[in-house]
């Protein structure tokens, strides 16, 4: 493999904004360490699929805060052909036993973003690995055990890897919402002390998980002494969840959903995942002419805030469990017509009439694989805030998501709980496709800055011709509201210059300017096929991450 790094400075320090490209397959990922056990895997042979699971249990670990065995994963896979994407969503639903009066009927308006009560989804991420194994299996000629996919992810645990800034800064960030629980004390703050940047850290209890996995099989997650280990120390702890709940959970196959872009087409997922959020976005973008403008310049972000603005309150309307709705009202939204019309409507200065949007909180992790043979695999999981629900699961080290509290209390809300559908899924991971051929997967994380971070990889890379390792680095912008943050504002990083900033606020944006490279804006990736058939790929300097293949490990 050849190796393309590139260095940048920022802030006085020595940042690796790192690239690479080869033809025996990359990966992407938000922590190198993750990266690298999915290289290792493409080594030996395995295809996108499995290093992709390899790459999943690996992030588990060593990057907790944002994912783990107790979240979910939306999927899309490709042999390589545009004919061949599919999607799979791995997300679990609210428990049988969960209705608004389990929470009115304790005095609260809101489902708790901590605690007992809020893990009251079941995680599908395993259920995900089984399906996805399963058709690698069939279609791909996949061979990897349980034991070669997971013992990486094990060893990691078991063994220890230097804990990375992020994991401790969010430590810190939220170290009052997070000590309530012992057992969450015990395996992340060493009971009650911070730990330290680049310190060894060890989760010997998720290690004896990945083991009996391994052992068993992850169907046992759902099924068996772990399954009721797991439950019977949540249900101490105030969920609701019970063993039928686990039993029921699995993973579907879904059509992805397309719209052509920049000579090509775009897929992302259905809903439950707002992945018509960031194809919407994209395609009115291109329809207000923004592939001619500077990427770095006040023009692009201001169509792409306006953009924003019209698709977020429709989003709400329409995002929610297919299973819950009789007739799927999202399909004509991204009819060209309809693109055109909020596009002529943006231009027309309509935009300051719109109803505001329920935002879109959490935080994810996106990787990507490319193998050898050209297929790719596209994937995204969460426990949804940071530290999901903020409870493990007793002995099992397993941290519970907090997805449940996507859901709405309100009665004629699209959002509102339902026993037994999922909740309303930020995640959403894209490919493009051109000329019968997947040439790029792309994603990031950011609850409702995901699809305005997808939009800017698009317009920088494929129309504004910046190389990938550029577009991830470049400045970004992100409206919304974040966890932890309340106020709605139209954040830019400070590497946007006055001018920039004056021209945004002459046509009406209220501005917050945040650091040069700020987590807010979520850690974005590219994997991206070179016409000589080589494969690059970039990972977010804002993130652990890095790019990493066969021929680097």
């Amino acid at each position: 493999m050849e190796d393309g790094s590139s260095t940048i400075t920022r802030l006085g320090a020595t940042v690796m904004t790192l690239s690479a490209q080869g033809r025996q397959g990359l990966v992407t990922a938000p922590h190198m360490v993750a990266a690298e056990a999915g290289a290792k895997a493409l080594a030996r042979g395995a295809n996108a699929i499995e290093a992709a699971i390899v790459v999943s249990a690996a992030l588990s670990v060593v990057y907790p805060h944002m994912t783990g065995l107790g979240g979910d994963a939306f999927w899309l896979i490709s042999d390589g052909s545009m004919s061949s994407v599919r999607g799979l969503v791995a997300a679990g639903a609210a428990g049988s036993a969960y209705k608004t009066d389990v929470f009115r009927n304790r005095g609260l308006t809101e489902i708790p973003f901590r605690g007992g009560l809020s893990a009251m989804t079941v995680p599908g991420m395993l259920r995900g690995w089984e399906t996805a194994r399963s058709f690698s299996a069939t279609h791909w000629s996949g061979k990897l055990s349980w034991e070669e996919l997971l013992t990486p992810a094990q060893e990691l645990a078991a063994r220890g890897f230097p804990l990375s800034a992020n994991q401790v800064k969010t430590l810190q960030q939220y170290w009052d919402d997070l000590t309530g629980d012992k057992d969450f004390c015990s395996q992340y703050l060493h009971q009650h002390t911070l730990p330290q940047t680049g310190e060894l850290f060890r989760q010997p209890a998720l290690a004896h998980t990945l083991s009996r996995l391994i052992d068993e099989g992850p169907g046992s997650f759902y099924e068996g002494d772990l399954a009721d280990e797991m439950l019977s120390c949540l249900q101490a702890k105030g969920s609701l969840l019970q063993r039928q709940d686990l039993k029921n959970c699995n993973a579907e196959w879904v059509e992805p959903l397309l719209l052509p872009f920049a000579g090509g087409t775009l897929f992302n997922l259905p809903p439950p995942s707002q992945g018509i959020a960031s194809l919407m976005i994209a395609g009115i973008m291109e329809r207000l002419g923004l592939g001619n403008v500077d990427p770095l310049g006040a023009e692009l972000i201001h169509g792409a805030v306006e953009a924003t603005r019209r698709v977020f309150p429709l989003r709400d309307r329409v995002v929610q469990d297919p299973r819950q709705v009789l007739a799927p009202s999202w399909h004509g939204l991204l009819q060209e017509d309809f693109l055109n019309r909020q596009a002529d409507a943006i231009r027309a200065g309509m935009f300051g009439l719109f109803p505001p949007w329920q935002s879109a909180l959490g935080d994810t992790t996106w990787f990507a694989v490319v193998d050898a043979e050209g297929r790719a695999a596209s994937v995204i999981q969460s426990l949804y805030h940071e530290f999901g629900s903020g409870v493990v699961a007793g002995g099992s080290g397993v941290l519970w998501n907090n997805r449940g509290c996507a859901f709405s209390l309100e009665p004629n809300n699209p959002r509102v709980l339902v026993p037994g559908m999922r909740p309303f899924h930020t995640l959403n991971p894209a490919l493009f496709g051109r000329e019968g051929h997947i040439e790029m997967a792309y994603g990031s994380m950011g609850g409702d800055g995901q699809p305005q971070t997808q939009a800017a990889l698009l317009f920088r890379h494929l129309l504004h011709g910046m190389d990938p390792a550029a577009a991830v680095d470049a400045p970004r912008w992100l409206l919304g509201r974040t966890w932890g943050n309340p106020v709605t504002a139209l954040r830019l990083e400070s590497r946007y210059g006055k001018e920039v900033r004056a021209r945004l606020r002459r046509w009406g944006h209220s501005l917050q300017v945040v650091s040069a490279y700020s987590d807010l804006m979520g850690h974005a990736g590219i994997l991206r096929a070179l016409p000589n058939g080589l494969w690059i790929g970039a990972s977010d300097p804002r993130s652990d991450g890095g790019v990493a293949g066969p021929g680097s490990v």
